[in-house]
């Protein structure tokens, strides 16, 4: 049950979502507030009423099916720790129905009878629920407020990176490594959790070792790097190959199509670490790849022309000959090195999006966060401060960037779907074909429908004067 007018009938495409985040965003606000002021009484009444509010259902339903890119999180299996973890939140109950509620999928049932299932919607959400306290298991400890260097880990402690169920500790010696995996694992136990013994490993960080796909080193001139580690090097290799076999007898056009989201993905994953050489050793490899193809696409054609015809200056802006594109659409295949290398900024302390006082900081924040788009796509992301002109709300949802390459790849793919150039109408008037902007694909519908709603004017009669 949620609030709302009960004779409310308006559809989907009319919902006004600036209103709604500006609602959700200010009850979220509040909660914490109450919760930095050890209000808990005024906290679980707040609670309530998020759960009761029209506009979060609203917002989480939209999470849900146009946002959410589907992570593959891991399930929980511990029900009871899990329920008892959440303590007196007021939806715990709503909870326990969904760990035995089920899954449909693609028209089956499955039952769960124990814990979330992997992928689930709230699995992301449970699992943090479980694996909440884990640093303080662990024996991480960190200075506290008030202090120069509050925030920063006490000397001689572990430090614990987690995200979802993958984690690492960085220990100082062997044998305290070994100290926090078996704390670790006693504190696991009860809630159902265990240590995979194949993926976990006690390792020298002069060896190196993988994490989310990147390799983390620390090299003899005592340079400690992070790279795309060489298993994600070769994934990506095996999915551009395999891409472009099945593209063989198609056009130049439809490899681009097909090529581009892949390639501009992944680089936008790694953008952060230190790619460059591996990028250019991969612009090399899919330069092999299109070339083969083009070939294979003109088996009786000497090598230069199939060369002229699909590698030249496609790019009107860079001096690469070398491009792979298509002479009628004059579409080009864009390049892993043609993405900058951008370092990732840390958050400061414990800084939360939730935080009324931080507001500026994360607007701050957001506005550095370039993303990997076009220039057309970033002029016009400029010019409207990141909005959707017909809702007001932030076009790229910049606050849940992607998190892994494959997020990354449909969120570029959707992106041109979610996201159309339309045609600015001034009040009044007819839409200027030639001044462009950018919508949510809901919002340009919703303005399409109205408009083929409104009365058509008709011209004026003559007057029968000459």
């Amino acid at each position: 049950m949620v609030n709302g007018p009960e004779d409310d009938s308006a559809g989907w495409l009319s919902v006004d979502w600036q209103r709604a985040e500006d609602d959700v965003r200010r009850l979220r606000q509040r909660i914490f507030t109450a919760t930095q002021a050890g209000d808990l009484a005024r906290v679980r009444n707040l609670q309530k009423l998020m759960l009761r509010s029209r506009a979060n259902a609203l917002l989480s339903v939209r999470r849900v099916t146009e946002i959410n890119a589907g992570r593959e999180t891991a399930g929980v299996d511990g029900k009871t720790p899990l329920l008892a973890a959440l303590g007196s939140f007021p939806a715990r109950d709503m909870i326990a129905g969904w760990l035995k509620a089920g899954v449909i999928e693609d028209g089956t049932f499955t039952p769960t009878r124990e814990g979330t299932p992997q992928g689930g919607v709230a699995s992301p959400l449970m699992m943090n629920v479980a694996l909440h306290g884990l640093e303080a298991a662990a024996g991480v400890r960190y200075y506290p407020d008030g202090r120069k260097d509050a925030g920063k880990s006490v000397p001689g402690t572990p430090v614990v990176v987690r995200y979802a169920d993958d984690l690492v500790a960085l220990c100082v010696s062997a044998e305290q490594a070994q100290q926090v995996k078996d704390r670790l694992a006693q504190w696991l136990a009860p809630r159902g959790l265990a240590f995979n013994e194949g993926k976990t490993r006690i390792v020298r960080l002069e060896d190196g070792f993988d994490f989310l796909g990147f390799s983390i080193r620390r090299y003899r001139n005592g340079k400690l790097l992070i790279k795309p580690s060489k298993a994600a090097v070769q994934r990506i290799r095996s999915r551009l190959a395999a891409e472009v076999r099945t593209l063989h007898g198609a056009n130049a056009e439809a490899v681009i199509n097909a090529l581009n989201p892949i390639i501009r993905g992944w680089a936008a994953y790694y953008r952060t670490v230190v790619s460059k050489e591996i990028f250019s050793a991969l612009d090399h490899y899919v330069w092999r790849l299109t070339y083969r193809w083009a070939l294979r696409a003109h088996p009786n054609k000497p090598k230069r022309w199939v060369t002229a015809r699909y590698f030249d200056a496609f790019h009107p802006a860079r001096r690469d000959r070398w491009v792979f594109g298509d002479r009628d659409s004059g579409r080009y295949l864009v390049k892993f090195s043609w993405t900058p290398i951008v370092r990732h900024r840390l958050v400061t302390g414990g800084a939360s999006p939730d935080d009324p006082a931080l507001a500026s900081y994360w607007a701050t924040r957001r506005r550095r966060g370039r993303p990997p788009l076009g220039p057309f796509f970033l002029r016009l992301l400029q010019s409207q401060n990141g909005r959707c002109p017909g809702c007001g709300s932030l076009l790229l949802h910049a606050d849940q960037q992607p998190q892994c390459p494959d997020e990354w790849e449909l969120w570029l793919k959707g992106l041109r779907k979610a996201i159309r150039r339309a045609a600015v109408t001034a009040p009044g008037g007819p839409p200027d074909e030639n001044a462009r902007c950018l919508m949510h694909a809901s919002c340009a519908k919703r303005r399409n429908t109205a408009r083929a709603a409104r009365p058509q004017q008709l011209p004026p009669e003559p007057s029968g004067l000459a």
